[in-house]
């Protein structure tokens, strides 16, 4: 099936990504797994070492076994998709800006195929000026977005914010995969 990359960020919806990444080896795609260093603050990287069978790569400046140029470059080179769930305002305003400072946001600027963005947020920063404005540029750049939804956060509000369910974001990444 496909090659699909999986990126988590730091926000407390990450626990979801667990379910998207198996769903994804279900439907057998091969999936490899990216995560920030606040990521690790949320889930472990062997949930998804175990999810995927792939050990979990998050280091810009450590060599990475199996790509000798980098994992920078080489981790998207045959990628038929990119997927970040959850995003984060922080990795939004990397992405929008141009900015490169891990190694996730470095795939994001090296990256040329689709790449699809699942937000998650408390519901006040999802309705920053900032934010929407970042959206709106990534979106006329071309890229592609599943949620938020509107429902209860961990904050203990009830907003928009809140990270698309892992089916919905199976289905944006089916959806994608078939256009190709």
């Amino acid at each position: 099936m496909a090659s699909i990359l999986l990126g988590i960020t730091g926000g407390i919806a990450a626990y979801k990504s667990a379910e998207i990444a198996s769903l994804m080896v279900k439907a057998g795609h091969s999936v490899q797994t990216v995560m920030t260093e606040s990521a690790f603050e949320f889930i472990g990287p062997a949930t998804f070492a175990a999810l995927t069978a792939k050990p979990v790569v998050s280091s810009l400046f450590e060599s990475t076994p199996g790509y000798p140029l980098g994992a920078h470059i080489e981790l998207v080179e045959k990628v038929d998709l990119f997927c970040i769930a959850p995003t984060t305002a922080n990795l939004l305003a990397k992405i929008s800006h141009g900015l490169a400072d891990d190694l996730l946001s470095t795939l994001c600027l090296t990256y040329t195929g689709k790449l699809l963005l699942a937000p998650a947020m408390n519901c006040e920063m999802w309705e920053k000026r900032v934010v929407q404005r970042n959206i709106a540029q990534l979106k006329e750049d071309g890229y592609y977005f599943v949620g938020p939804e509107d429902g209860w956060l961990s904050c203990r509000k009830t907003g928009t914010g809140r990270m698309a369910e892992p089916a919905t974001v199976f289905k944006a990444v089916t959806d994608l995969l078939t256009q190709q």
